[in-house]
């Protein structure tokens, strides 16, 4: 088959078929919108959990140079006696302390840059602003009163946290969004599906003459099913692309925009995903969108156009 031809044969199988196939368009772009929807909250989860939630149970942050209103820091920033007597009394509290784990300033500011990487202030805030801590892990975290009344007004320790339960609030949030999310994929994947073996079933029954010319002149099946999975092809392209811009646009303008100085507060550190995230999703988008609607195509060629 001449390119020319098959080219011409697509153009006018879109043309003759343009209200269904701006269905499949729609229906693709609103299914793949969902699973990446999907997908970016799993990796949100991922992102908070590998700096937040997996590592720290109760961070003890050390005063910074510009830590002077905080009466324990009214010296400024923390000396070395004051850290090496802050970690001695948190290895007498073992065994409620199980893991002590010290990240130094320059540590503590490498995975800020990591971790907040699509924050609109990361280059406004300078290293020593970022405070080193020591991160303890407790064998009963509700226990935690205890490490604060022990350290909130040690020399040198500016605050002590735990933010276990804000951030399982966080977490489960984003794991419901991410189900939900998943779960609307699904559903229009199978809308997809079942669509593009309507309109495979419709344009076969609008072109049965010419289908049976073909045969009478000797095309070969390949031949006579290959204009019909172009085109389901290119309207499931433009599909991925719409959902691919709609999934872009809602991260850089949705969420490291709006939502990110919404959460932030002034301060501006929030982390979340970011337009990176959504091109390493692209592929595996587009790639599953493509594999979906060749393989149903061929399976409703095969019921629909007997060759």
């Amino acid at each position: 088959m001449r390119p020319g031809f098959l080219l011409g044969e697509v153009a006018n199988g879109l043309r003759r078929n343009a209200s269904m196939i701006v269905s499949v368009v729609l229906v693709t772009m609103v299914s793949l919108f969902f699973l990446g929807i999907g997908l970016l909250a799993q990796q949100q989860v991922n992102t908070a959990k590998g700096y937040w939630y997996d590592r720290v149970q109760v961070s003890i942050f050390l005063c910074t140079p510009d830590s002077t209103d905080v009466a324990s820091c009214s010296g400024g920033a923390v000396t070395d006696d004051q850290r090496d007597q802050i970690e001695a009394d948190l290895e007498g509290l073992r065994p409620l302390v199980t893991d002590i784990y010290h990240e130094t300033n320059e540590q503590a500011y490498e995975r800020f840059r990591e971790q907040f990487r699509n924050s609109p202030v990361l280059d406004s805030i300078p290293q020593e602003a970022i405070p080193e801590s020591f991160r303890v892990n407790l064998s009963d975290p509700s226990k935690y009163e205890v490490i604060r009344q022990a350290f909130e007004r040690a020399p040198g320790v500016e605050s002590v946290e735990d933010q276990r339960e804000v951030v399982d609030r966080l977490f489960t949030f984003l794991q419901v969004l991410s189900l939900g999310s998943l779960a609307l994929a699904v559903a229009m994947v199978v809308c997809a599906v079942l669509l593009i073996g309507t309109t495979i079933r419709l344009t076969a029954w609008t072109r049965r003459r010419e289908t049976s010319i073909k045969r009478m002149v000797g095309a070969s099946g390949f031949s006579i099913h290959l204009p019909f999975v172009l085109e389901t092809v290119i309207a499931t392209l433009l599909g991925a692309a719409l959902a691919v811009g709609l999934l872009w646009a809602t991260v850089r303008h949705g969420v490291t925009g709006f939502l990110s100085e919404l959460l932030a507060g002034d301060s501006g550190l929030i982390s979340l995903v970011g337009p990176r995230d959504v091109w390493l999703i692209t592929p595996f988008l587009v790639g599953g969108a493509l594999l979906l609607a060749v393989v149903t195509a061929w399976l409703a060629l095969r019921r629909h156009v007997r060759v």
